[in-house]
């Protein structure tokens, strides 16, 4: 085994975002000392927001703060399918404005030719 993966698998540490959305790593604890030193543990999440409790080397639990675990799980009550419902909605009430019904009909009953002219026009005013 290298020095390296020895070293990690002494000092499992795992980064997380925290609720600024800073990368962090969190410090660990063994679950034994967690067990016996909970006290020391409460002050670590305290002061940096995060801990992993590890066993046999392996992170298996995280302890987080108050402030962590609320930004965390608020920032997951709007899920990207609501977001995107939402989205849809409020484009969908600027679509139903008189001017943009207009200009659907008329883009609608538009002939082949007037619709390749007003795209040619719209292409050269993108440059």
């Amino acid at each position: 085994m290298s020095p390296a993966s020895a070293a990690r698998r002494r000092d499992p540490v795992t980064a997380f975002r925290n609720r600024r959305g800073e990368q962090v790593e969190a410090s660990s604890v063994t679950a034994t000392d967690a067990k016996k030193q909970f006290g020391r543990v409460l002050e670590m999440v305290l002061r940096g927001g995060a801990v992993v409790i590890t066993k046999h080397d392996a992170p298996k639990a995280i302890v987080l703060s108050m402030d962590e675990f609320n930004a965390l799980t608020q920032g997951a009550a709007v899920s990207p399918l609501e977001g995107l419902s939402a989205d849809f909605d409020a484009l969908l009430a600027r679509m139903q404005t008189p001017r943009a019904r207009g200009g659907m009909k008329a883009a609608f009953a538009a002939s082949p030719r007037a619709l390749g002219r007003a795209a040619a026009a719209a292409a050269r005013k993108r440059g």
